[in-house]
């Protein structure tokens, strides 16, 4: 499906925000209602965005090439909290072995002389590759690697909240 340019520019303004709220983009692109960005997914956007188990919408990967493309540029950039830093510093590379949550927050203590929860470096990798710079590999449980090189992500500073 063909995309306006209005289209191609909120597709990447979902990509900048995911996940993201039918209420954050309503605001965002002065729509009377979430109801009328819910409309306007539907009819434009339909085979580039999806909802995640917490109903929060992001690009699918053909989105993203679909808008990274456009540019010309390799890479992606995505900003990042200071757990989600740690994760992807020590996160197993794209040919290499990918490894399971627990290894991970090894990786991370011993790296980074850091005591996180299970639970934060799992959302951690969880957002990464919501942001497509992790892959989820399913072994016997979830392991994640990097889904491109360290060296084509641009990490951005997320603003405290």
């Amino acid at each position: 499906m063909a995309l306006s340019e209005q289209a191609r520019s909120r597709l990447a303004d979902i990509a900048d925000r995911e996940p993201t709220k039918n209420k954050e983009l309503q605001e965002a692109w002065g729509m009377e209602s979430g109801s009328e960005v819910h409309q306007y997914l539907e009819a434009e956007l339909r085979d580039y965005y999806y909802r995640d188990e917490n109903s929060l919408i992001c690009v699918t990967e053909e989105g993203k090439a679909l808008i990274g493309g456009a540019g010309g540029e390799s890479g992606v950039a995505v900003e990042l909290s200071g757990i989600e830093r740690e994760v992807f510093a020590v996160v197993p590379g794209p040919g290499e072995r990918s490894e399971s949550v627990v290894s991970i927050l090894h990786r991370v203590e011993d790296e980074f002389d850091v005591d996180p929860t299970v639970e934060a470096v799992r959302k951690a990798l969880q957002t990464l590759a919501r942001k497509g710079v992790l892959e989820k590999v399913m072994r016997s449980v979830p392991t994640y690697r990097l889904a491109l090189p360290r060296s084509e992500v641009e990490l951005l500073s997320a603003d405290p909240a």
